[in-house]
């Protein structure tokens, strides 16, 4: 019911803990990965790192290339604005985008914790945890939950979108609310909970 479980600390006794952090849109997530990196964990942020690798993973390119022609890449780069056009209300062909993409940030992660393979913990922060497959190579899911009026809010301040294109985009995702009884914890991100007792407390249960 999304409340917060017991994490059994013996299961993960002889290997590196992977958190996954997810939120959806305004909630928070980045200021809890601040804070896990404070604490001596090292995040992965997902969205930054697939960006780097549609312009640095041959595999990413050879297929993107194949899907949507040469014109795909120019001089910069991906072809930001022909993608985007391309997959504008198209479900279909943003699920193989998805699946060109996702496995190879998959196994970029994983490479990367191996990297850091002298630390305890390492997490990676989506918004599409669940969505992209990632929660399955973690081992505990952490949801930064904000109620909706409260994100929507801070988006605005943020982003300077229209609050009609940001209800649009919240309402394409899985909501939080249903993705709290998927994950393993819940962070408060209310603006009346503080969020370094809660922060504390997750590592205390983890680490125990």
């Amino acid at each position: 019911t999304g409340q917060n479980r017991i994490l059994v600390r013996t299961k993960y006794q002889f290997q590196m803990i992977k958190i996954g952090i997810t939120g959806g849109i305004g909630s928070g997530k980045s200021v809890v990965a601040q804070l896990l990196s404070v604490y001596g964990i090292p995040v992965y942020i997902a969205d930054d790192e697939s960006k780097k690798l549609t312009n640095t993973s041959p595999l990413i390119r050879e297929q993107l290339t194949h899907l949507f022609g040469p014109d795909i890449y120019n001089a910069n780069g991906l072809n930001k604005a022909m993608l985007a056009k391309a997959i504008f209300g198209n479900k279909d062909l943003l699920q193989q985008v998805n699946h060109i993409i996702h496995p190879e940030v998959n196994r970029h992660f994983l490479a990367w914790c191996e990297q850091k393979n002298t630390y305890q913990c390492c997490a990676i922060e989506s918004a599409i945890l669940f969505e992209s497959g990632f929660n399955k190579i973690v081992d505990v899911s952490l949801l930064v939950y904000a109620p909706l009026e409260i994100r929507i809010q801070r988006a605005l301040q943020r982003d300077h979108s229209s609050e009609e294109a940001l209800r649009k985009r919240i309402e394409s995702q899985i909501s939080d609310e249903e993705k709290r009884s998927w994950v393993d914890y819940t962070i408060t991100n209310d603006g009346k909970q503080a969020l370094i007792p809660q922060v504390e407390k997750f590592l205390d249960q983890l680490y125990r």
